[in-house]
């Protein structure tokens, strides 16, 4: 079995290669600002990306959790979707977003890109309720033969959720999860996972590795990369993606 190579970019932004493909998650490449969020929420960032745009290079495929906060897609983010890259996201994501490469699809529909197919699967942005004032957001399974299947969580705060996509993929053996429990205070509860639930998640879904995203980099974040790996501790899942390095995840020749 192959492996997917993973370069940790910054918040929920990350560069997977990946059968032959290179897959951007929520690009997110704006310097360091306050966003005046037009929910009336602004977002402040606090630290930029390990790799510019320019720096990713060629990109096949983005993978857009939803699209209307900028901790998710940024202005050079909504760049990179301006150069016309195949983008799947959310069926209001595909509407709103019309004119690009943007493509929605509901939950459990499927896409073929090159060799691999993309599933995208359910997401709650925060606790239930919460949708209406936050939008819908998904998931995604990454498939393809002789590689190891993939769940990209996305702005999951759904362990409920996370349990509907393992009995819908039982073979998942990378979890790439959006933690750091982001919080605004005009919703009660965690917008995303926290590093407990994340820990959960990898064992629902039966994760041999775990890549931690969305835990720095943006103040509404009120779990770090620390909480991430105390709860991960003494479990072997959770890789190390140092910023800007790419990291090899996947099956060793003893697995």
């Amino acid at each position: 079995m192959s492996k997917l190579t993973v370069t940790y970019i910054g918040g929920p932004t990350a560069l997977l290669e990946y059968a032959g493909l290179r897959i951007v998650t929520d690009p997110t490449f704006d310097a360091p600002q306050l966003y005046p969020d037009e929910g009336g929420v602004p977002l402040t960032k606090t630290a930029g990306p390990a790799l510019s745009r320019a720096d990713v290079g060629t990109v096949d495929l983005v993978l857009l959790s939803h699209h209307e906060h900028q901790d998710n897609l940024d202005y050079e983010g909504l760049e990179l979707l301006a150069t016309g890259v195949l983008t799947i996201s959310t069926m209001k994501a595909g509407s709103d977003l019309f004119g690009g490469g943007v493509v929605g699809l509901d939950s459990w529909e499927s896409r073929e890109v090159g060799a691999v197919t993309v599933t995208a699967v359910p997401a709650l942005h925060g606790p239930p309720g919460s949708e209406a004032r936050l939008g819908p957001v998904t998931g995604f399974v990454l498939q393809a033969e002789g590689e190891p299947t993939i769940y990209v969580s996305g702005d999951n705060a759904s362990l409920p959720l996370v349990q509907q996509i393992a009995d819908r993929f039982p073979d998942i053996s990378i979890a790439v999860l959006f933690a750091g429990a982001a919080r605004i205070s005009a919703v009660n509860g965690p917008l995303t996972l926290t590093s407990a639930d994340a820990a959960e998640a990898a064992r629902i879904v039966g994760a041999t590795h775990v890549v931690g995203l969305h835990t720095e980099g943006w103040e509404h974040f009120t779990e770090t990369r620390a909480d991430l790996e105390a709860a991960f501790a003494g479990t072997g899942l959770l890789v190390e993606t140092p910023p800007g390095v790419a990291v090899e995840v996947g099956p060793s020749p003893v697995e």
